[in-house]
């Protein structure tokens, strides 16, 4: 994974992982990133990594439709695998720099419309983002999304009243 762009497709094979430090909204903030293979073969790989995630950008291939496809499979495997917590998701269509050529792409409405629903359903504001890992467009603006979506879902969970038992004699 990393910060660098390869023209060679490597296709992630289980999962990869790195550590990104980012300024949002003038808090440095580190995050953990696990990169999880989407394809069938790797699902039982998968969900060890998804207990105890507070945030997911869930990415799809905008060159691929099986990859749009899959969607709400890998959204019904994070929310299985989490202990059925709902968390903060950014919606990302990567390779939108291979629009308008050979490529028929998946258009950005159907990814507009799919982040739409997913927050209807999940009660957070979920935001599609399209971005070219080749060129860094819009990648750091996913990140901060989500980091921001995390906090404001943090704060949520601290202002509710929590239980508390008395001490037991």
């Amino acid at each position: 994974m990393g910060e660098a762009f390869s023209t060679k497709y490597n296709m992630t094979l289980g999962s990869d992982f790195a550590v990104k430090n980012l300024e949002v909204d003038e808090s440095e903030v580190m995050l953990v990133i696990w990169d999880l293979a989407g394809q069938p073969r790797f699902s039982a790989v998968r969900e060890a990594y998804y207990r105890g995630s507070r945030g997911a950008l869930i990415v799809f291939d905008l060159t691929r439709a099986e990859s749009y496809e899959n969607l709400a499979n890998w959204v019904a495997e994070l929310v299985k695998n989490n202990g059925y917590r709902k968390i903060p998701v950014v919606l990302i269509g990567n390779k939108m720099d291979l629009r308008g050529s050979l490529y028929n792409t998946i258009p950005k409405k159907y990814g507009e419309n799919y982040a739409k629903r997913l927050g209807d359903w999940s009660g957070f504001d979920v935001k599609y983002i399209e971005t070219s890992a080749k060129f860094g467009d819009h990648v750091e603006e996913a990140f901060a999304t989500l980091v921001r979506q995390i906090i404001k879902s943090t704060q949520k969970d601290l202002a509710r009243p929590q239980f508390q038992s008395e001490p037991s004699m």
